[in-house]
């Protein structure tokens, strides 16, 4: 199954790219979806540590994926005083 993954904001820089689609297997989870991006974008943090989520929902990393959702890579906010 395809899903469209956005990249925002250091994950966008470090990865050079807005958007990639990923061909996850049947059953894919947030969690192994985490996986796969780590392995194919340099500079993204540990799988467990990505925020995801996913049709504009955010998810826990046992989420099951379904055929064309789009998921959204979420880097950490800092700031604030």
């Amino acid at each position: 199954m395809k899903i469209t993954v956005r990249l925002f904001a250091s994950y966008r820089e470090k990865a050079g790219v807005g958007q990639i689609v990923i061909e996850a297997p049947e059953g894919a989870t947030v969690g192994s979806l985490a996986q796969m991006a780590a392995m194919t974008l340099p500079g993204l943090p540990q799988p467990e540590r990505i925020v995801v989520a996913v049709n504009n929902e955010y998810r826990d990393h046992d989420f099951a994926l379904s055929d064309g959702d789009e998921a959204a890579l979420i880097p950490p906010v800092s700031g604030g005083r």
